[in-house]
């Protein structure tokens, strides 16, 4: 790599890359200790703790059960849960996730902004980074509530929940990524690329691609990062292009394009077999989730006294946890040759090489991209192939 990396770049890559390999390597053991150590010793106190904080909310808010207004939302999640109980059941998930945040609040704040700043790549404040934390807190937290009240409230009120609950959310599995360009409007400010030859470009680009779209937006990213970035958000008539300020800030009009053909590949990929299995497999965990909330409800785990008692939402998580840990070298291996084949078909898409070429080079130096990663990382589950094996497989211009 040292044609296209200095030795002094290459140090500076290293250097930044590290901390997070050894992270990659002790961090699947220290969530597992973590887990096992809510299962084993604090699910109980915190149980205690959420059903004491429901009961004193009761008793300073018990009004809002009978406002004109809010009473609607009470009876109605009464009657979802069965019985009292829900509030508490709401707070305890909140708790565990609190209590699990707190835990790693330190390593997120140095990896995700002392590390960063070190090495140039973030651009946040203190104050933005933790409204950013905050914001993304309080969206787990709504999140982590909805699924407590969907999945628990209707396991104990319906035999067959994991099928009433697994199919309407595998179909929405199946439209969701209609949805994609709204999610990251929570964090960063949008606006249309202005008229002119970049715009026209990726126009006539598009149309030779035969793929329709929406609008080309710029996401102004740079009020947090110094990353470069593009992708395709949607699908159908919600298709967006999005390029953030900094890709367009650091390459040439060439290069744009390559990297939006790259992305292009990705739209011709055969989806929907991914997600039709994808949405069986959710509604295969359900059913099994329905096995395992029974079996802990005839044992007693966790002091469950019910079926579907909120004590087994850390069981859960555990179960959860070892999948993806399982799942997450294979779906790598997969994500990796979608890159290449989206890579065979930029080129074949614009026929220009060099442009490519520099692009990739580009992207790895202001991204900070570590050209030969430990192999061991990049079958763990690396989405892409490292840069410097794909920059290796281009062809000679």
């Amino acid at each position: 790599m040292e044609p296209l990396f200095t030795p002094e770049q290459l140090s500076e890559i290293h250097a930044f890359h590290r901390p997070y390999y050894i992270r990659a390597a002790v961090g699947p053991f220290a969530n597992l200790a973590l887990m096992l150590l809510m299962l084993g010793v604090l699910v109980q106190p915190l149980h205690r703790l959420a059903v004491a904080a429901a009961a004193g909310l009761e008793r300073r808010l018990g009004f809002l059960r009978t406002a004109p207004v809010s009473r609607a939302f009470f009876h109605a999640m009464d009657r979802l849960w069965g019985k009292p109980g829900w509030g508490a059941a709401v707070l305890f998930a909140l708790f565990t996730d609190l209590f699990v945040s707190l835990v790693y609040l330190p390593v997120d704040v140095w990896f995700s902004y002392t590390l960063e700043h070190r090495h140039g790549m973030s651009t946040q404040t203190p104050a933005t980074f933790a409204y950013d934390m905050v914001k993304a807190q309080l969206l787990a937290a709504f999140a982590l509530s909805a699924l407590v009240i969907g999945m628990f409230g209707l396991a104990r009120k319906l035999r067959q929940w994991w099928l009433v609950l697994g199919v309407p959310v595998a179909l929405l599995l199946l439209v969701s990524g209609a949805l994609d360009p709204y999610r990251s409007r929570l964090f960063f400010n949008q606006k249309p690329l202005p008229e002119g030859p970049l715009r026209t470009r990726i126009v006539d680009l598009m149309e030779q691609a035969d793929i329709t779209f929406a609008d080309v937006l710029v996401e102004e990213t740079s009020v947090a990062s110094r990353r470069l970035q593009a992708y395709f958000a949607g699908q159908g008539p919600t298709r967006t292009i999005v390029l953030n300020d900094i890709i367009l800030k650091e390459l040439s009009e060439d290069e744009v394009l390559a990297a939006v053909a790259h992305e292009a590949g990705h739209v011709n990929e055969s989806k929907w077999p991914a997600r039709i299995a994808s949405s069986l497999m959710l509604v295969a965990l359900l059913f099994a989730l329905d096995r395992l909330l029974r079996l802990s409800a005839s044992r007693g785990w966790f002091g469950a006294t019910h079926f579907a008692d909120i004590r087994n939402l850390p069981l859960i998580s555990l179960l959860f946890f070892l999948l993806v840990l399982t799942a997450k070298p294979i779906s790598g291996a997969f994500s990796r040759e979608r890159e290449r084949e989206a890579d065979r078909y930029a080129l074949r898409l614009t026929g220009d090489v060099d442009a490519f070429r520099r692009m990739l080079v580009k992207a790895a130096r202001v991204n900070k991209m570590d050209p030969e990663p430990p192999r061991w990382v990049v079958l763990k589950g690396m989405s892409h192939p490292p840069i410097g094996e794909r920059i290796a497989s281009l062809p000679t211009p």
